[in-house]
C-alpha cells in the first residue's frame, strides 16, 4: 500500500515549490497531490516532470489555507493509503523520506518551541475563533504546527472531517471595518491553526502523539532554539540526527541561506 503527501501551492513561486518537489523526490517515490490554480502553468510543468499529481481548483490564494481540507478529504475518500502527510509546500524541504520513521501515534503532531500564549498570531487566531475561555484553556500548551501533520489513512481522514466541521462551526471573527465593507480580513489567513491546535490539544482523535521540535523527526524552525547543521549541511536535532523535514527555513534565512543554496545546487535548481 502506498503512502501519500497532500499539499497546496496556489500562486506560489515555482522555484520555491521546486525545492520542495526535488528534495522530496530524492527520497520518496509514492503519491503526491498538489492543489494548484489554472494560472500555475510553470508549476504544473514541474509537477508533471516529477511525477506529482495535481488538482486545479478555483480558490483565491488567500483562501486556500482554509478551504484545502475539503479537497484533501475527497482524495482520501477516493483512495486507500498506508500513511498520509499533510503539509505546506512553500517553505519546506526534505532531508529524507518522511515516512521512514517509527511514528508512535495513529496521528502525529509536531510541536514548536513556544507556548500558545507566547505567540501573538497563534493566540489571536484562537481568541477570535473560539473566544477567551478556549484561549485560556489552551494558552499553556506548546504550539502544534499546522503545516506538518502525519498519520495513518483513517486518522488523517478523521482529522480532515473534524477540521471541516470546526471551520464551519467556529469562524474567524473579522475586524469591524472588514465586516462593514464585506472585504477579506487578511489577519484571518492562517486561522485554521486555531482549529488545528484545538483538535490536537483536546485530543479529538484517538491515539494522537506529540513530537518535540528539539528531538522529533520534523523541524519547525521559526522558534527552534538551536540551529545546528552536520558536515553535509543537513539540519540536525538534539539527538544529532538529521530531521526528515525542514519547515519555515525562510523565517531564519540568514542561518539557512548557505545550506539551502548548496542543496539547490545539488538538486540542479
Amino acid at each position: 500500500m502506498k503512502n501519500l503527501i497532500l499539499t497546496a501551492a496556489i500562486g506560489i513561486d515555482p522555484v520555491q515549490s521546486e525545492l520542495f518537489i526535488k528534495s522530496l523526490r530524492k527520497y520518496y517515490n509514492d503519491e503526491v497531490y498538489f492543489l494548484v490554480s489554472k494560472n500555475d502553468d510553470d508549476l504544473k510543468k514541474i509537477l508533471t516532470l516529477n511525477q506529482c499529481k495535481y488538482i486545479e481548483v478555483n480558490v483565491h490564494r488567500s483562501d486556500i489555507q482554509i478551504k484545502r481540507y475539503n479537497f484533501f478529504l475527497k482524495i482520501l475518500k477516493e483512495g486507500k493509503y498506508k500513511q498520509v502527510l499533510f503539509c505546506d509546500s512553500r517553505d519546506i524541504y526534505f532531508q529524507s523520506n518522511p515516512f521512514n520513521f517509527n511514528f508512535k501515534g495513529s496521528i502525529n503532531f509536531f510541536l514548536e518551541d513556544k507556548k500558545i500564549k507566547e505567540c501573538p498570531h497563534g493566540s489571536t487566531w484562537i481568541l477570535r475563533t473560539y473566544g477567551k475561555k478556549t484561549l485560556d484553556e489552551l494558552s499553556e500548551n506548546i504550539i502544534s504546527c499546522g503545516g506538518t501533520i502525519l498519520g495513518n489513512h483513517h486518522s488523517m481522514e478523521k482529522f480532515m472531517e473534524i477540521m471541516i466541521d470546526q471551520l464551519s462551526k467556529y469562524k474567524f471573527k473579522k475586524r469591524l471595518k472588514y465586516l462593514l465593507t464585506f472585504r477579506r480580513d487578511k489577519s484571518g489567513r492562517g486561522s485554521d491553526q486555531a482549529h488545528g491546535n484545538f483538535i490536537a490539544h483536546k485530543k479529538l482523535i484517538e491515539n494522537s502523539f506529540f513530537y518535540s521540535n528539539a528531538e522529533g523527526p520534523i523541524a519547525t524552525v521559526y522558534y527552534l532554539k538551536k540551529i545546528s547543521f552536520n558536515k553535509n549541511s543537513e539540519l540536525i536535532n538534539g539527538l544529532s540526527e538529521p530531521y526528515s523535514i525542514v519547515h519555515q527555513y525562510d523565517k531564519r534565512w540568514s542561518e539557512f541561506k548557505p545550506h539551502v543554496d548548496k542543496l539547490r545546487k545539488n538538486l540542479n535548481i
